[in-house]
């Protein structure tokens, strides 16, 4: 187990779409310990397994309510729309504003292939959203509108 270096945006991998989990075993637990350190570590609200070079449907959230882990996750509704600033783990020191749903539905499975229902409203739905369009090998840049803005800049 441990801290996991965090691919950036000029690497092509975070441009593909990521494969479904089919094994649950303590390869992935030993998996999702390492992303929740790495997050924790670069002081993150949310990481995706292909932010650490892994091309599988796997990401962790953590938005003050304690962590949640996404496996072979799928939207099954959205309504509403927020729109705010985000930054990324693999766009460091960026920030740029993006329109998103205000809820979202998915379905998901935990680390023991256990199928669960979550609902996210406002920053857990942008994390949520965020987070699975790195499943898709999007990046919020891919939505930002106007400026990117420099972190000294803000």
């Amino acid at each position: 187990m441990g801290i996991r270096t965090i691919r950036t945006e000029k690497e092509e991998l975070l441009r593909k779409v990521s494969k479904p989990v089919k094994k649950f075993d303590e390869n992935l637990w030993a998996l999702l310990e390492d992303m929740k350190e790495t997050m924790y570590m670069a002081d993150g609200l949310g990481l995706a397994a292909p932010q650490i070079g892994i091309l599988r449907r796997i990401f962790t959230i953590d938005v003050g309510d304690g962590l949640v882990e996404f496996i072979n996750p799928e939207i099954l509704e959205v309504e509403g729309e927020q729109f705010g600033e985000e930054g990324c783990l693999s766009v460091p020191k960026k920030y740029g504003n993006v329109r998103r749903p205000n809820y979202v539905k998915m379905k998901a499975q935990d680390r023991n292939g256990n199928t669960f229902e979550i609902e996210g409203e406002e920053l857990m739905a942008r994390a949520m959203l965020h987070e699975y369009d790195h499943l898709e090998g999007k990046l919020f840049v891919d939505f930002v509108e106007g400026d990117l803005i420099d972190a000294a800049d803000r």
